[in-house]
């Protein structure tokens, strides 16, 4: 039906007859001659229409925008001061000989180009019209590119793709699994998975050595700019391989993509420990191109009586931290006071504050409302270790740990974009050396990264100081976003037994690993690997708000698909086929609701 693609003529194609198909972008009418701007997947290429052909004027005449249409024309170099620099295509253009409509289209629910002002309801409602969009179109076409350049790496390393599957177990991952009734085996359910991971240990196990696959995987958990129910990640496993060695071949995997895809070459990838990124930025998964740094004073405000900083400063579950925010000392009182405000959403009750308004005038040069309870030989030293100079403000928190980490590593990234600090371009790192499991303020215990991570001690070591425990887990970061997360496995039965026990997992939990814990006593390699999400990495690399740009078909904010209004009630028969019946009692299904597709 087509020749040519739009998107793929040029110069070179001077003279030549050519077919074309597409929609029509945008329509205009020039003193008598007719510009329709064709749009495919490729780009878009002007099609222009005189009145000496009659019968294809006439049509071009009658054509809307989104209308579908296949041309007959000849390439010619377009008049001079026509050329569109900004477009490809932009040299050249069609002179239309036939045309004929495909397709007539209502007019669009918003508008299709880079001008659309469409809320993010409206283009997820008329998803199909959203992806005519070219921004669309480029970032799914970036995710497709990606997505080969991962298989096309992985493969040449010597790994297989191996599906696994999706109609699983229910086991606690550490978010809710979506369940799905089994027809066959009344009462009884499927999840679908949360990730391959079990699996992929018993791909190990089986002696497949190097796996990987591009995963489809779901989350029943509340949602944020980074996150879907169902998400994609690119899942890789390996035998008798190393820490080191797995991080080698993610750092080979990423700057294969990076420079296939975008012609970028990564910087190197520092390491830090977990301890480390935690002093510093507050945050296990820092972002480097902000410079800013959270600095520990808590020894300077020990013996200070102000009880706000003396408290957290004696406290061994405490900390007190200061900020340096150079140049920032302009910011008004309502500017601190929506920081303040900022932070108070993860649990800091106040945010106390140092203007350094004149360094060199000493006490007199600064500006706050907390001076008065604090020594000036105190502030003195908190200026010294913060290197403080003219001009910079300079932010507190001073409550528990985990507070203060939260709210002042938020604060640094706000802090760092607002007042334009970021560097630009991508910066890596890994964050290593991860205690193996979280404490809850009750004291109970949770996996940190999953229940089957290798602890760094011995079993009875690990039973006897859990908390103290460090695991063999190593998290890659990407300009403040984890892109993915993973860790030597257990091998040993003793040891995944050990941390079933820690977790207090009771009976029936541990009955939905006994297949793990027989296939432990065959024979498991040593294997370890990472998870690195799909999305996410699509997400950075086309400096994209969210993953739902970059999915084709993402849910909402609320978990629904607003294009298929879904989740939907279903018939009363399909429930008594699958041995359900709910609670309430569901209103009646509307027909074209029960049985109407895409």
């Amino acid at each position: 039906m087509r020749s040519h693609y739009c998107g793929d003529l040029r110069t070179a194609n001077d003279g030549e007859e050519v077919e074309i198909c597409g929609w029509v972008h945008r329509r205009r009418d020039h003193g008598g001659v007719i510009f329709l701007d064709l749009r495919d997947r490729t780009g878009i290429l002007q099609v222009v229409f005189d009145p000496d052909v009659e019968e294809s004027f006439s049509t071009a005449d009658s054509v809307r925008n989104e209308y579908v249409l296949r041309a007959r024309g000849r390439v010619r170099p377009r008049p001079e001061g026509t050329v569109n620099a900004e477009m490809p295509t932009g040299e050249i253009e069609v002179l239309g000989k036939e045309l004929t409509i495909l397709n007539v289209a209502k007019t669009p629910p918003f508008q299709l180009d880079e001008y659309s002002e469409a809320g993010e309801d409206v283009r997820l409602r008329y998803r199909y019209m959203d992806l005519r969009r070219p921004e669309m179109q480029d970032r799914l076409r970036a995710r497709a590119q990606i997505t080969s350049q991962v298989r096309a790496f992985l493969e040449a390393e010597g790994y297989w793709e191996v599906e696994t599957p999706t109609l699983s177990r229910a086991t606690p991952e550490g978010a809710r699994d979506y369940l799905v009734p089994s027809r066959t085996h009344p009462g009884e359910f499927f999840a679908l998975p949360q990730s391959p991971q079990v699996y992929k240990q018993l791909l190990m196990m089986s002696g497949m050595d190097r796996y990987y696959q591009i995963a489809r995987c779901y989350r029943d958990e509340d949602l944020r700019a980074d996150r879907q129910p169902e998400f994609t990640q690119i899942d890789i496993e390996a035998s008798f391989t190393t820490q080191d060695q797995v991080m080698t071949l993610t750092e080979g995997m990423l700057r294969h993509v990076f420079d296939h895809v975008l012609g970028v070459e990564l910087p190197s990838f520092p390491v830090l420990s977990w301890s480390e990124a935690m002093r510093d930025f507050g945050i296990d998964r820092p972002d480097l191109r902000n410079p800013l740094r959270l600095v520990d004073v808590a020894d300077l405000f020990r013996e200070v009586e102000f009880k706000v900083f003396n408290g957290p400063a004696n406290d061994p579950h405490g900390r007190v931290v200061a900020l340096r925010a150079p140049g920032a000392a302009s910011l008004s009182r309502k500017a601190i006071d929506q920081y303040t405000d900022f932070v108070g959403r993860y649990g800091a009750k106040g945010l106390a504050y140092v203007k350094v308004n004149d360094l060199a005038a000493g006490a007199e040069g600064l500006q706050s409302p907390i001076l008065k309870f604090i020594p000036e030989q105190v502030v003195q030293q908190v200026l010294e270790r913060l290197q403080a100079q003219t001009g910079d403000l300079i932010f507190f928190g001073a409550d528990r740990a985990s507070v203060v980490n939260d709210s002042l590593g938020a604060l640094r990234n706000e802090l760092g974009r607002d007042l334009g600090l970021l560097e630009a371009g991508f910066k890596p790192c890994w964050v290593v050396d991860w205690p193996m499991f979280a404490q809850a303020p009750d004291g109970s215990l949770s996996a940190e990264h999953h229940p089957f991570t290798q602890p760094t001690c011995t079993p009875q070591a690990l039973l006897e100081k859990p908390t103290e425990a460090r695991a063999a887990a190593y998290d890659v970061v990407l300009n403040g976003y984890e892109l993915g997360g993973g860790s030597l496995r257990i091998h040993d039965q003793a040891m995944q037994q050990a941390v079933f026990d820690i977790l207090e997992m009771d009976t029936e939990g541990k009955a939905k690993f006994s297949f793990l814990l027989d296939a432990l006593q065959y024979g498991c390699p040593p294997h370890g690997g990472i998870a690195l999400g799909l999305d996410r990495l699509v997400m950075l690399m086309t400096d994209s708000q969210s993953i739902r740009e970059v999915i084709a078909f993402p849910k909402t904010q609320s978990a629904a698909c607003a294009m298929m209004d879904a989740p939907g009630r279903v018939e009363e028969q399909q429930l008594r086929d699958l041995h359900i019946r709910l609670r309430t009692k569901a209103p009646a299904v509307e027909p074209q609701d029960a049985g109407e597709s895409s």
